[in-house]
């Protein structure tokens, strides 16, 4: 019997998009649940600001999809940034690096219930300025498949080459995660930056970043099948 598993929206993205996905799990037998997050939940974390208005609805979801299932255990699903945010959610450092958040907690360690991790179109790494704070954190604590114990399941789209004449948009996002520009990914995130050492790591050709009409994305039918085998 597969585990409940809770999804995490992207960077600015609310629950609705990810109806799809969802669908699609729960055609495969696996109970699921999306941390309901409307697009104005992100304004606070805006400008590489604190994350942990975000880590604060994952970890409610998740106990409420515990209660309901009875279930110890669950699998996570993030896509976009919602991959790195699970993995700060996983851990057993403070998340204390900006000034808001001295007055909370924001520790979770939540490895010991999470059986798998799949990370979908997340970039691990970046250079950007506004988000080397938060992901600065994750790669130093947390580097790579960091837990023995979560199997962790990176799946990247090929399907947009960079170029800074055809393709200006997806070059210059490349270029802001990974420095160069010209390399493949799904539109927003080049492959390089959304695999991890450790993890099984997987490219799905023809998968853009995000829903588009006429496109395939992470959560089209065929593709979330493709990787809910790991779930």
């Amino acid at each position: 019997m597969p585990l409940p598993t809770v999804i995490l929206p992207g960077y600015l993205a609310s629950a609705l998009p990810y109806r799809e996905m969802e669908t699609a799990l729960e055609d495969c037998g696996i109970s699921v649940a999306t941390v309901p997050l409307r697009r104005r939940d992100w304004l606070p974390t805006l400008g590489g600001r604190s994350v942990r208005p975000i880590l604060e609805q994952l970890d409610t979801t998740v106990r409420q999809i515990q209660e309901r299932t009875g279930s110890d255990r669950i699998n996570l699903v993030g896509h976009s940034a919602g991959g790195w945010i699970a993995r700060i959610y996983l851990g057993e450092v403070p998340y204390q690096v900006h000034d808001t958040d001295s007055a909370y907690t924001c520790l979770w360690k939540a490895h010991p219930n999470v059986a798998t991790l799949v990370t979908l179109g997340t970039p691990h790494v970046s250079q950007e300025r506004w988000t080397r704070r938060n992901l600065d954190f994750v790669k130093n604590n947390y580097p790579g498949a960091f837990y023995s114990t979560v199997r962790y399941v990176c799946v990247a789209g090929k399907s947009i080459e960079g170029d800074r004449f055809r393709n200006w948009f997806s070059y210059s996002s490349y270029e802001q995660t990974i420095g160069q520009g010209n390399a493949w990914g799904d539109g927003i995130t080049p492959i390089e930056a959304a695999l991890l050492d450790g993890a099984e790591n997987h490219v799905l050709d023809n998968v853009v970043h995000s829903p588009r009409p006429g496109k395939l994305w992470y959560g089209s039918p065929e593709i979330a099948r493709a990787w809910a085998q790991f779930l």
